[in-house]
């Protein structure tokens, strides 16, 4: 049986305002990014009330306030702002509108976690969006270990970090080292080597090569720490022999406490200063350092992504 003519014009007429209200939100969302450093609100806040109002093009507009989220995160990463007020929402928007679209939970948690300049520093926002996550895709195992991740990294609460991998070690086909993580996190949180081991698996098991790269950079960064660490305490024990400080690596190879004079992850030799302490010669090319910067350095604005599914 044919529609009658006055269902198929109701029909024509509610697909041409859903579309027309879909081109007046890109406007209206382009209008709220050109003023935002006037005035960050959003037009429409309740992520149900957008939904509801999507008319079925849950997906299009899932797609539209992630990419807004995104352009949003990198407009702000960019001016080295330390306020992310509309990032939440977006993310919350997005995913209510699409529970399924994986890519916002992965990197969105990335963008939310981390403390500024690399991130907004709401870990406790990551958790609940990865969280939401992990409730509309049960079974995913890569959702559990981004919560333990968050959980190690950002937040420091160790207890929830050890039962996020716990949790995902029980996922199907979930990696083998997320039992080992469980485990390290009851055992060692906090220490370099788990530090070391949470990042060699995110380099291992990344598939987006600017993942990886990140990840090579913790990596090196935590190689950085643990060098200074030890040439510092050398430079210490030197000066409890001697009587005063040495004047370069030199001097402490003299005095049998070091072979060679030491190089960064990348080849640069590192810097005795006066004091005692060791500097890093590149620190640009050294993001995520916490030991071994000069002082009043500010380091490069650089994203701080883990691996997505």
């Amino acid at each position: 049986m044919k529609p009658s003519p006055r269902i198929t014009i109701t029909a024509s007429i509610l697909l041409f305002a859903c579309l027309a209200g879909s081109v007046l939100l890109l406007q209206s969302i382009d209008r709220q990014r050109t003023g935002a450093t006037l005035e960050e609100v959003l037009y429409i806040s309740s992520p149900k009330l957008v939904k509801r109002l999507s008319l079925g093009y849950d997906g299009l507009l899932a797609d539209i306030y992630w990419t807004r989220a995104v352009q949003y995160f990198g407009d702000k990463l960019t001016k080295g702002s330390e306020h992310f007020d509309l990032l939440a929402p977006l993310l919350d928007i997005t995913t209510t509108l699409d529970p399924h679209l994986l890519v916002a939970y992965e990197y969105g948690a990335n963008f939310l976690s981390p403390k500024p300049p690399y991130g907004a520093g709401q870990p406790e926002r990551a958790v609940q969006l990865t969280e939401f996550g992990i409730r509309n895709n049960p079974g995913l195992w890569h959702l559990y270990y981004d919560l333990g991740f968050i959980y190690y990294v950002d937040a420091k609460q160790y207890a929830k970090a050890a039962k996020a991998f716990s949790d995902g070690a029980d996922q199907p086909d979930a990696h083998p080292a997320m039992r080992i993580m469980a485990a390290k996190m009851a055992e060692h949180a906090g220490d370099l080597q788990t530090a070391r081991m949470m990042w060699s698996m995110t380099f291992q098991t990344a598939k987006d090569p600017m993942v990886q790269d990140n990840a090579a950079a913790h990596l090196r960064a935590l190689q950085v720490d643990e060098d200074v660490a030890l040439l510092e305490r050398l430079a210490s024990q030197y000066r409890d022999r001697t009587g005063h400080l040495p004047q370069s690596f030199a001097d402490l190879e003299a005095a049998n406490l070091l072979r060679g004079i030491p190089v960064d992850p990348l080849g640069h030799t590192y810097k005795l200063m006066p004091d005692g302490r060791v500097e890093v010669r590149v620190p640009d090319d050294m993001p995520f350092i916490e030991k071994g910067m000069p002082p009043g350095y500010t380091p490069p604005l650089k994203p701080h992504l883990r691996p997505e599914s």
